[in-house]
């Protein structure tokens, strides 16, 4: 609990993903951990519904954010019995719009996905008619996409790349490139998780090669077995710029709430952490 509450304590909006919390005890004390290590900010959490085609295994996407650096203004469970889209995933996407005062993008919508890696090619090219609906339906531009897609290694072959609307619309730009390890053991190396922002207006707010895994089992002198205890996935993490404040920074303010605003995909959560 202590790794993954230093973590999440790190950015100002964490997405979850595999959160299996039938008993829903998890979160309430996993908030109640991250309030108590960093009382300089206030963390509130939003989750989906638990999703999954089979009642015994089930997950819900859950998104920790400070209250003092951003503000959930919308949540949408996508259907998945749209017409011509039935069933197309086996956990269905569950967006949220955040606004966030201090970043030179006021307002953002957040997409996660897990894909199932039997169905890989065929969810990811369906979160591209999720991108269209959350489009029309709030009237903004400014999405970014995100998730353990399972777009790599054996799970997305490239001869069916070219089949993936996400990947050959133009207008997409995938900030985690291939051949970055995302996964924890040291026998895989595939660029499962991924960061993909919509449109250029919204590219542009973002912190150059600011897109990476974040290392926690080196920052935090891990053995590979003590990590795999959290995750076997590497977070993936990217910056937003923030408005020029009119003040000098000095070392009594808050990097990353002044500074920037840090978003999170921890992927293969694993429940026992929290009990």
């Amino acid at each position: 609990m202590h790794t993954l509450t230093r973590i999440i304590a790190r950015c100002d909006v964490c997405l979850l993903q595999e959160v299996r919390d039938s008993k829903e005890k998890a979160l309430p004390i996993l908030l109640t951990s991250l309030n108590s290590y960093d009382a300089k900010h206030k963390y509130d959490a939003v989750a989906s519904e638990r999703l999954g085609r089979s009642e015994s295994y089930q997950e819900q996407y859950v998104f920790v954010y400070r209250t003092d650096t951003v503000s959930l203004t919308d949540q949408y469970q996508y259907p998945d019995d749209r017409p011509g889209d039935v069933d197309a995933f086996s956990r269905e996407p569950f967006i949220v719009r955040f606004k966030a005062p201090k970043t030179t993008i006021k307002e953002f919508v957040l997409i996660p996905q897990h894909t199932t890696p039997v169905n890989t090619t065929k969810e990811l090219d369906a979160l591209y008619d999720v991108l269209q609906h959350v489009k029309k339906m709030w009237k903004t531009e400014n999405v970014m996409l995100l998730g353990d897609f399972n777009a790599d290694c054996g799970y997305l072959a490239k001869k069916n790349r070219k089949n993936v609307r996400l990947i050959t619309d133009t207008d997409l730009v995938w900030l985690i490139e291939d051949k970055t390890d995302t996964t924890v053991r040291s026998t895989t190396s595939c660029t499962y998780d991924r960061i993909v922002v919509h449109g250029a207006a919204f590219t542009r707010e973002i912190v150059p090669l600011s897109a990476k895994p974040y290392n926690f089992q080196t920052e935090y002198r891990l053995t590979e077995e003590q990590a795999l205890e959290v995750s076997d996935h590497y977070p993936v993490e990217v910056l937003l710029k923030v408005v020029k404040s009119r003040f000098p920074f000095n070392d009594a303010t808050s990097l990353t709430s002044t500074k920037l605003l840090s978003l999170f995909v921890i992927s293969h959560l694993v429940s026992q952490v929290f009990t």
